[in-house]
């Protein structure tokens, strides 16, 4: 049997990891992650659905300061937008 600790949720291949209000979104061991920062939530019937989330790709380089960590931010309405474009973001600068 697998241990559960060791697994993560996975989308398109790479690993999130919530912690609060904030997900990451890829490995740590490459050289870009994206941050997704829950700003403000929703009630859908019963549930507290994400609405607001600010989107950051930042470059795991513990050398540099946090705020030049950032490579680029935006904010948007919805999980699955930030992670779609958060995605996109990841997936050209690791290209590079």
């Amino acid at each position: 049997m697998a241990d559960k600790k060791n697994e993560f949720l996975m989308y398109k291949g790479r690993p999130l990891v919530r912690n609060g209000n904030t997900i990451y979104y890829g490995n740590m061991n490459e050289e870009y992650v994206i941050m997704l920062q829950i700003a403000d939530h929703i009630k859908v019937k019963d549930l507290e659905v994400a609405d607001r989330i600010s989107v950051q790709l930042i470059s795991t380089d513990t050398n540099l300061s946090p705020r030049n960590r950032i490579i680029r931010k935006t904010e948007k309405r919805g999980l699955y937008s930030a992670l779609d474009i958060g995605h996109v973001w990841l997936v050209r600068e690791l290209e590079k």
